[in-house]
């Protein structure tokens, strides 16, 4: 019987035990309403190298090269055949890209606006071409590869008839005939 009152006396001291210390509480989650988002820490990437997946513009020594690189047009004055500084220029991009590419030849037309005679405009034309064949060749291009026309009034690349149409058909135009690479 004494071992009936130990267990007794232990379950009893026991349970007064349980009683006096804090109760354990089991947290229950709350139900999620909302997705949180956890921020990543911020780690710098390296920078990555783009690779070329082939020519970016058009193939050098291509006509859309000459183009859109060089320029193919210089624009004259009223009546006029001089050579400003920035026909010069132009000039100039020209004369290095046909060094860079010898093979390819040019025709170098002579372009007037509508006023003036057929007659006037032919002889104005010429005298434009002339001007920028000579400047190419005194750059160093070879005049066997530079022809030229005057198309006068006959071509005009503005068909309008106001100041600023006018200013565009006034020029001379270098357009490559033969020997540039296909684009």
């Amino acid at each position: 019987m004494k071992t009936i009152i130990k267990c007794a006396t232990a379950a009893v001291v026991l349970g007064l035990g349980a009683c006096a210390s804090d109760p354990v509480v089991e947290e229950v989650a709350a139900p999620v309403t909302q997705v949180e988002q956890v921020a990543a820490p911020v780690q710098r990437a390296e920078p990555v190298q783009q690779v070329r997946q082939g020519p970016v513009g058009p193939l050098a020594g291509s006509l859309a090269d000459f183009q859109a690189n060089v320029g193919e047009r210089v624009f004259f004055d009223l009546n006029q055949w001089r050579l400003d500084d920035s026909d010069r220029a132009v000039l100039q991009r020209q004369a290095a890209w046909l060094q860079s590419y010898p093979s390819v030849r040019i025709l170098v037309a002579g372009n007037c606006d509508e006023r003036g005679t057929r007659e006037y405009n032919l002889a104005l034309g010429e005298r434009r071409a002339s001007i920028v064949r000579d400047y190419l060749v005194g750059l160093g291009v070879d005049p066997s590869r530079v022809d030229t026309v005057s198309y006068g009034k006959e071509r005009p690349i503005d068909g309008g008839s106001t100041d600023a149409a006018w200013a565009k058909n006034r020029n001379g135009f270098t357009q490559i005939v033969s020997g540039a690479r296909n684009s």
